[in-house]
């Protein structure tokens, strides 16, 4: 408990058994109250290596449902155990466990609603590894983003996102796809209800076990997160209403 929150870290698991343990054990265990990891039909052995190591509820989806699907297990399961600050970490080790506490802590003492941990703000996302391609790109879709949601951030792509409850209680996160794209559909969700958004600097990981989407996926991803903005683009000068964007 920090300040008579819970602390819940939520792992969104797919093919991660090389690099599960690695990203648990640099949890602050003393810091976070649960620890929940969905997976979303691995064809490794995730679930065996989850089971051997500090996790506390382990939940299996039977089928591979996709990245959002996956997301979406995981933040009801978080609600369900009555989390109040509920973080999202990707278990390939891309991104950097030991800043949980400042990202919790900007939330807890009421500066911001949302925080994510961002690759861009520091000068070391290429030299930690991320391909140039996807770093060209992140930098171009961010900008776009900005303009369209009206909004500054450093990147709407990163995989490290901390919440506090109440966002994820009154967007209607349920709406959103199943596939990649709902990282972006969740982001504008926060943007277009007016929710705090803050950063944080994270150093990058990348690896032969970092996860990565292929060309046509990401061709698709691209897509979408263009598509998402200017939805929300449209909606905030009244040309189109999506149901996106609906408060629970």
């Amino acid at each position: 408990m920090v300040e008579n929150n819970k602390i819940i870290v939520v792992l969104p698991a797919f093919n991660a058994a090389a690099t599960l343990k690695k990203t648990v054990d640099e949890i602050p265990h003393g810091f976070v109250d649960e620890i929940i990891l969905t997976d979303d039909a691995s064809t490794d052995e995730t679930i065996i290596s989850a089971e051997k190591i500090s996790i506390d509820h382990i939940l299996k989806h039977d089928l591979n449902k996709g990245y959002g699907a996956n997301q979406k297990t995981c933040y009801r399961a978080a609600l369900d155990h009555e989390a109040d600050i509920i973080i999202m970490l990707h278990p390939d080790y891309q991104y950097e466990p030991r800043l949980i506490p400042s990202m919790v802590l900007l939330i807890t003492n009421g500066i911001y609603d949302v925080v994510l941990g961002s690759r861009i703000l520091s000068k070391g996302a290429i030299k930690g590894g991320m391909p140039v391609y996807k770093y060209l790109v992140n930098r171009m879709l961010t900008f776009i983003q900005n303009i369209l949601m009206k909004h500054k951030l450093s990147e709407y792509h990163t995989g490290y996102r901390c919440f506090h409850k109440r966002v994820l209680e009154r967007i209607n996160f349920e709406n959103n796809s199943d596939d990649f794209v709902f990282d972006n559909e969740i982001l504008a969700q926060i943007i277009f209800c007016k929710y705090r958004i803050g950063e944080i600097s994270c150093p990058t990981n990348y690896d032969s076990h970092s996860s990565s989407i292929k060309f046509f996926p990401s061709v698709r991803y691209g897509l979408g997160v263009l598509r998402v903005s200017l939805m929300i683009f449209l909606k905030r000068i009244g040309i189109y209403n999506s149901k996106l964007f609906h408060e629970l």
